[in-house]
């Protein structure tokens, strides 16, 4: 059990670290709140709900794994070196992707019910 609690902590400062030094995590985050407060309001279905909690923990994790390459790139080298590059451009690519991904996902199931709802307010 001891591991299991020292596992969680270091997991707690990693997710800490990236809140308090990448800009990009506190965007994601406050977008995330907006989701779910979106979510609730529109009262989003449950299997719609699940698949926006997916997407937002895929793009967290993929902006914590971000977070982590780009240290460990800094931690082997500090010259601009075509490789280091690569592995940071390509670790944001990531993010990027599920980015987007979650966007299309977003107007695909906020789209109706926000439909509705402004319609309600029109009438």
């Amino acid at each position: 059990m001891y591991r299991f609690l020292c596992s969680l902590r270091f997991a707690w400062a990693g997710i800490r670290h990236a809140v308090m030094t990448q800009p990009n995590m506190r965007i994601h985050l406050f977008f995330t709140a907006a989701v779910l407060a979106g979510a609730w309001w529109l009262a989003i279905p449950r299997d719609d709900l699940l698949l926006l909690l997916l997407f937002i923990a895929l793009v967290l994790s993929l902006e914590l794994v971000n977070t982590a390459i780009e240290a460990a790139v800094d931690l082997v080298t500090t010259n601009r070196h075509p490789l280091a590059k690569a592995a940071k451009d390509a670790a944001a690519g990531a993010v990027l992707v599920a980015a987007a991904a979650s966007v299309v996902a977003g107007i695909i199931v906020f789209g109706p019910p926000l439909y509705r709802k402004i319609a309600e307010w029109l009438m």
